[in-house]
C-alpha cells in the first residue's frame, strides 16, 4: 500500500473518530449530562479527570507490550473497538435507566465513563507508532490538521443533530441518542483504521527487556533527555490548565445559560477547531512543533483571563453572556486542536524510531497524575468558588509557556 493511500485511510479514520468524540465531549455534553444528573461540581470535575487519567495511565503497560512484541495493531483493535462498545453500553443504560433515581443513573454513567477512559488509553501508543511508521515527518502536522478539519465538518452535523435531540426528547433519552451516535462513528473509525493493516516496515526491536528493566529505562530517559523531561513538566502544567474546562459550562449555567442549548457551545468549539486546523498544520510543519506548543500555551491563558475580567470588571447579562460563552468555546476549540497537533507531533519527533512505543508509554504515564487535577478543581470550586479554578488555570498556562521556552528551540521539530 502506498504512503498516500495510508495517509488517506488514516485521515478518514481520524475524521470519523473526531466527529464521534465531539458527541461525547467532556467539557460540554458529558459535563452537562453529569451536572443535570447530580448538580455536583466535584463529579463534574471528575468527568475530565477520569477521561484524561484513564487515557494516559494504561499507556505505560501498552508501551511495554508493543515495544516487546514489535506489533502495535493488536492493541489498537482492543482499545478502539472496546471504547466504541462502552459508548454503546452507556446509550443503552441511559434508555433503560430513564426512570431510575438520578443518583443510580449517575453512578452507572460514571462507572461506564471510567471503563471507557481506561480502554481508550490502550489506543494512543499503537496509534502513534503506526502513524509515525506510515506517514513521513513532514506530513504529520498536515495529517492531524486534515483529521481535525474533516472531523470538525462532520462534527458540525453531529452538533446539529444533538441540538435537535436535546430540544425534542426528554432528558436523559436525548443524551442516549447523542451517545449512540458517537458509538456508531467510533465503530466506523475503528473499522477503517484496522483495514489498513500494520505497516510492513516494522520498527526494529533489538532487545526485549523485562518490565522492571523497561521501567528503569524510562527513569533513565527522564534523567538524561532534557527535551523529554521539560516536555513532561510542560504537560503537568497542561493538566492544571485543563482543570478549568468542565467548569465553563457550570459557570455559564450560574449566569443563566440554558443547558438545553449546550449543543451550541459544542458547535462553537467545533467551529473554532475547524477553522484553525490549517493554521496549526502549516505552523507545526514549517515553524516547528515547539513554536506551536509555546503559542498554544500562551493562548490557553486567554479564556480564563477573559472570564475573570467579565466577573470583576465587565459583568455580563442576557444576550451578552450568551455571545461571550459562544466566543469562549470557539477559542477553546481552536486552542485544543492546536495543542493536540503539537503534542502528538513533538512526541513523535523526540522518540527514537526503535523506541517509539516505549517513549509514548513513558511520557503519557508520567503525565497522567497531572490530569487528575480537574477532580481537585471540583473540591476547590466547592470550597473557594468557581473563579479560583480559573485563576489557577491561567497561572498554569503562563508557567507552561515559560517551561516550553527552555526546550532547544533551534531543533526543527
Amino acid at each position: 500500500m502506498t504512503k498516500k493511500r495510508r495517509f488517506a485511510g488514516i485521515a478518514v479514520a481520524g475524521v470519523t473518530f473526531q466527529a464521534g468524540s465531539a458527541a461525547i465531549d467532556s467539557a460540554t455534553i458529558m459535563s452537562a449530562l453529569v451536572y443535570q444528573l447530580t448538580g455536583n461540581s466535584i463529579l463534574v470535575g471528575m468527568v475530565t479527570a477520569i477521561l484524561r487519567f484513564g487515557w494516559l495511565f494504561p499507556q505505560l503497560i501498552v508501551g511495554y507490550l508493543a515495544q516487546r512484541t514489535g506489533s502495535s495493531m493488536r492493541y489498537y483493535v482492543m482499545g478502539a473497538f472496546g471504547r466504541a462498545s462502552c459508548m454503546a453500553l452507556m446509550a443503552i443504560v441511559l434508555v433503560l435507566g430513564a426512570e431510575w433515581a438520578r443518583w443510580q443513573l449517575a453512578f452507572a454513567v460514571m462507572i461506564i465513563w471510567t471503563i471507557y477512559a481506561f480502554v481508550s488509553g490502550i489506543v494512543a501508543v499503537p496509534y502513534n507508532d503506526i502513524v509515525a511508521r506510515s506517514v513521513p515527518s513532514q506530513w504529520r502536522s498536515r495529517l492531524l490538521a486534515t483529521r481535525f478539519f474533516g472531523g470538525g465538518l462532520l462534527a458540525l452535523g453531529v452538533v446539529g443533530v444533538a441540538d435537535k435531540l436535546v430540544g425534542s426528547y426528554p432528558f436523559p433519552l436525548s443524551y442516549a441518542a447523542i451517545i449512540a451516535m458517537a458509538s456508531v462513528l467510533m465503530f466506523l473509525s475503528s473499522g477503517v483504521f484496522t483495514s489498513l493493516g500494520e505497516p510492513e516496515e516494522s520498527s526494529k526491536r533489538t532487545e526485549k527487556p523485562g518490565f522492571f528493566q523497561y521501567l528503569k529505562q524510562g527513569a533513565r530517559v527522564f534523567q538524561v533527555d532534557q527535551r523529554f523531561r521539560l516536555f513532561v513538566f510542560a504537560q503537568w502544567c497542561g493538566g492544571a490548565v485543563l482543570m478549568a474546562m468542565p467548569f465553563y459550562v457550570v459557570y455559564a449555567s450560574t449566569l443563566g445559560f440554558d443547558l438545553k442549548r449546550v449543543a451550541l457551545l459544542l458547535g462553537a468549539q467545533t467551529v473554532g477547531a475547524l477553522l484553525s486546523n490549517f493554521l496549526w498544520g502549516w505552523w507545526g510543519d514549517h515553524l516547528g512543533k515547539v513554536s506551536l506548543l509555546k503559542a498554544i500555551a500562551l493562548g490557553r491563558a486567554v479564556p480564563p483571563l477573559a472570564l475573570l475580567m467579565t466577573a470583576f470588571l465587565l459583568p455580563l447579562s442576557g444576550d451578552w453572556s450568551f455571545y461571550f460563552f459562544i466566543a469562549l468555546f470557539f477559542l477553546s476549540g481552536a486552542l485544543a486542536n492546536g495543542l493536540t497537533i503539537a503534542v502528538i507531533g513533538f512526541l513523535m519527533e523526540i522518540s527514537p524510531n526503535d523506541q517509539r512505543p516505549a517513549y509514548s508509554g513513558y511520557f503519557n504515564a508520567m503525565s497522567a497524575p497531572a490530569f487528575l487535577l480537574p477532580l481537585l478543581a471540583g473540591v476547590i470550586a466547592t470550597v473557594f468558588g468557581l473563579l479560583s479554578v480559573f485563576v489557577l488555570s491561567m497561572l498554569a498556562a503562563i508557567l507552561q509557556f515559560f517551561i516550553l521556552g527552555r526546550i532547544d528551540y533551534k531543533t526543527r521539530v
